[in-house]
């Protein structure tokens, strides 16, 4: 191991604690939480937090195996197996944060017709198509002996014999698996975010001229809450902006590297870089790392439970209530709320 190594071991040591630990305390909100569990985003949530703990237990380890002895982590039945759950595990993850995203454009563009457009049943089903759509091309690669190990990516992952007439039929497959994963799951966050986004701002818009018109009405309020309430109309501004930035760029920047150095391997006159590869392999995996934080953990329905379960084994109260009530605050977070 050189020292690069050494620093992509440490990194996915890191990686593997924070998401098993995030993706558990997302689990166990789902499951002592009523409310959580009656609303359809959990049901997505759920299913995101169950395969990115998978790939911290499987996959994670067989990588950090991989690096360390710079040779196959595994025999070949259970490397064969690792590269199945990889395909179908990364596959998921993606369609999974596609279906949040569809979900958080009804709630905010529909909101009046959510209930209808987004029942739970409706919400299972997008789920077993995740499960399908994954499943199809993870056999396929089974079946067709593409899954072994790469020391490019020291991982048991998708791998093409040696043999020529194969390797078209590889390359056909990789483009159409990671069209229909990582391109469809990309255009449909971009739309549906991007929607979200321009809703969004129309309220903030609304938002703003009732502020605006009230501080011309009252013509003796002190200067510290006019500045006060215009620093929450910018703060406003901000924050829808920097959400959709968080779920369409570390998608992006987690998944867009790895993917491209797939399709650009397929060239015969492209010779990937050790390195680059496991770097682009340790992004994805940081992916399962923040998707508790984007979607699940900062919320302030996530924090309650948390909280209420803390309570529960310290016996005693970590959550009291405050005597503050802002209805500037409240309605602030009223445009954005969905949203999050």
């Amino acid at each position: 191991m050189d020292f690069a190594e050494i620093i992509f071991a440490l990194f996915i040591v890191v990686v593997a604690v924070v998401s098993l630990l995030s993706n558990l305390l997302v689990l166990l909100c789902f499951v002592h939480s009523t409310e959580i569990r009656r609303q359809v985003p959990g049901v997505f949530t759920m299913n995101l937090s169950f395969c990115n703990i998978l790939i911290t237990v499987l996959n994670m380890p067989a990588t950090l195996v991989g690096i360390i002895r710079n040779q196959q982590p595994f025999g070949d039945c259970v490397c064969h197996t690792v590269s199945f759950l990889e395909t179908f595990l990364t596959a998921n993850t993606m369609l999974s944060m596609a279906a949040l995203s569809i979900d958080r454009w009804i709630a905010v563009v529909f909101p009046l017709s959510y209930s209808t457009k987004m029942r739970y049943k409706d919400a299972l089903i997008m789920v077993c198509y995740s499960w399908l759509h994954s499943f199809t091309f993870s056999l396929t690669a089974l079946l067709f002996s593409w899954v072994d190990y790469s020391s490019v990516y020291a991982s048991c992952t998708l791998q093409p014999n040696k043999e020529d007439s194969d390797r078209i039929k590889f390359t056909i497959f990789t483009v159409v698996f990671h069209a229909t994963s990582f391109m469809l799951s990309l255009l449909i966050l971009c739309f549906t975010y991007l929607k979200v986004l321009k809703v969004a701002r129309f309220h903030c818009k609304r938002i703003d001229i009732i502020t605006m018109q009230t501080l011309f009405l009252l013509v003796d309020i002190h200067p510290s809450v006019k500045q006060r309430c215009l620093s929450e109309q910018k703060r406003r501004k901000q924050r829808a902006t920097k959400k959709i930035s968080i779920f369409i760029g570390s998608f992006i920047i987690c998944f867009a590297p790895y993917v491209i150095t797939r399709l650009a391997e397929l060239l015969p006159f492209v010779d990937i870089n050790r390195h680059w590869g496991i770097i682009s392999k340790c992004l994805t995996y940081s992916k399962a790392a923040s998707d508790p934080f984007a979607y699940s953990l900062l919320r302030q329905q996530y924090k309650k439970v948390l909280v209420t379960v803390v309570n529960k084994l310290l016996r005693r109260d970590l959550y009291p209530s405050s005597g503050h009530n802002s209805s500037l605050d409240t309605e602030n977070d009223y445009c954005l709320q969905r949203i999050s």
